[in-house]
């Protein structure tokens, strides 16, 4: 008898536990991350495919992180081509939304191929990252600069050393300016200058980086991206 009282006790205790965690559980709703590209060719992926490009490779490394049912879209602002003058009127044309949770910008690439005034970098870099502060929820910790990748080590451009210092300029005075402000700055850089070495490294088109540059990309960009997502 005093065994059978125990044991009806015990499964009394339990089933009162069982339905407090029930009543008292915890539900989590689940999150939308929203992530927003800016840049030219590079950003856009011009030769590979649409999954092969470093944004939405990023996209789907974060994922891999995530809690189940949170889901995280990328919204792309990019063509082959684009200046920062011309990133600048897409942004203003398309006008997305505040409320990003990640924002990476690389430009400058086609102001130095065009020989564009490198005082018009000076001054539209600077508003470029203001733009993308604002759309990342006003918060430059959202924010991630890119450094533009050097087309002198492909077929393109056959190891041309002034395309090199060009390249070098506009990534020395974006990455001070990211460093002077405290926004993350990523330099991608060294990884594109292996290319004539590397020859995976670049596109079929013998310019752009290739699927495996990008996924290089991500592996440096992943660290701080996966940090600024989680806060």
């Amino acid at each position: 008898m005093k065994f059978t009282n125990h044991l009806l006790f015990l499964i009394v205790s339990i089933l009162f536990l069982q339905s407090c965690s029930t009543d008292t559980a915890i539900v989590i709703p689940p999150k939308n991350y929203k992530y927003l590209a800016l840049g030219d060719s590079y950003t856009i992926g011009e030769s590979v495919c649409e999954t092969c490009r470093y944004p939405v490779q990023l996209k789907d490394s974060i994922g891999k992180y995530l809690i189940t049912n949170d889901t995280f879209q990328v919204k792309i602002i990019a063509t082959t081509g684009w200046t920062t003058t011309n990133l600048k009127s897409a942004i203003a044309s398309e006008n997305p939304t505040t409320d990003y949770d990640l924002v990476t910008l690389l430009i400058g690439v086609n102001n130095q191929y065009q020989h564009v005034s490198f005082s018009v970098y000076e001054q539209e870099f600077p508003e470029l990252v203001t733009t993308a502060i604002q759309k990342a929820q006003g918060d430059k910790n959202n924010v991630i600069v890119v450094s533009i990748p050097d087309y002198a080590y492909t077929p393109f451009g056959v190891g041309n050393a002034t395309i090199s210092a060009e390249i070098d300029s506009y990534n020395a005075f974006a990455e001070n300016y990211c460093n002077a402000n405290h926004i993350t700055f990523i330099n991608i850089t060294a990884i594109t200058r292996l290319g004539l070495v590397h020859p995976e490294l670049v596109a079929s088109d013998g310019l752009h980086p290739s699927e495996v540059a990008y996924a290089k990309f991500v592996e440096r960009i992943l660290p701080k991206a996966r940090v600024k997502i989680a806060d």
